[in-house]
């Protein structure tokens, strides 16, 4: 690739993004080579556009938001039903206030919800067991703080899960939690696909002081195998839409808050 020298950081963010568009993955490297900058200055703007939500930083680069990597089962539906996630991760930051604790469960909509909490807020603590969330903190949000849950790493899913992680979760106590569920079945409740993630989930709903679900209407009686859980544990349900009011009807029911975002 030929060098551009001179180039300002806009125009080499800019740049950026046009190589994303052509090959969805871009490495410190080639941005280094093609405009004859450090990898200090390569990186620092890839920062930048992960901070304005143009592409998402991995190790030694960034993918495109706008094309689907086979990187992890979570970068595979990384731009299902975007708009509505993301309106949905809008919607649920209202809630957290600034020095917080908030549970955050894993998935690409657990991840919208990062972002936005990081455009938005400070000194905000976020638990996951989550690696991508995990490492979009480490990378692209300094206003936040991280504690990763530990125990095995369930392979092509980027999250912990098993023993050791329900066991380090019984020694913390979130201000909020934040869980994304498979599927919403109705007359059954919140559900999942993973036997480990069953349990770890059903720990989320009662281990913070108010507990939300952030789920789009896609959810609603998709498959899931597993139940975790049902609405009477659930304060605040934050969707992008209700298909036929489903959900409100079986939330009054529970007393819990709908929310459409």
């Amino acid at each position: 690739m030929p060098t551009i020298p001179h180039a300002t950081p806009e125009e080499r963010q800019a740049a950026i993004l046009s190589m994303l568009a052509e090959s969805a993955s871009v490495q410190v490297a080639q941005i280094s080579e093609a405009f004859g900058v450090s990898r200090v200055t390569a990186r620092a703007d890839l920062d930048a556009l992960a901070r304005a939500g143009k592409l998402r930083r991995t190790h030694g680069g960034a993918i495109s938001l706008s094309k689907t990597l086979t990187v992890s089962i979570q970068d595979k539906r990384v731009n299902v039903n975007a708009e509505a996630k993301q309106a949905i991760a809008r919607a649920a930051i209202g809630f957290v206030s600034d020095g917080e604790s908030v549970l955050v469960d894993s998935g690409t909509t657990a991840l919208e919800f990062v972002r936005a909490l990081a455009a938005q807020h400070t000194g905000v603590t976020v638990v996951t067991d989550d690696f991508s969330i995990a490492d979009y903190i480490d990378r692209s949000a300094p206003s936040l703080e991280v504690i990763i849950l530990g125990g095995s790493l369930r392979k092509g899913h980027r999250y912990i899960t098993g023993p050791l992680t329900l066991r380090m979760l019984e020694m913390l106590h979130p201000d909020k939690a934040f869980i994304t569920p498979t599927s919403y079945v109705p007359g059954r409740g919140l559900m999942t696909n993973n036997q480990e993630m069953a349990e770890l989930k059903r720990s989320f709903l009662t281990c913070a002081k108010e507990t939300y679900v952030l789920m789009d209407a896609s959810k609603i009686d998709a498959p899931g195998l597993l139940w975790f859980g049902t609405l009477e544990q659930v304060d605040t349900i934050i969707m992008d839409a209700d298909p036929n009011g489903i959900v409100a009807a079986e939330a009054e029911e529970a007393g819990s808050r709908l929310l459409i975002a």
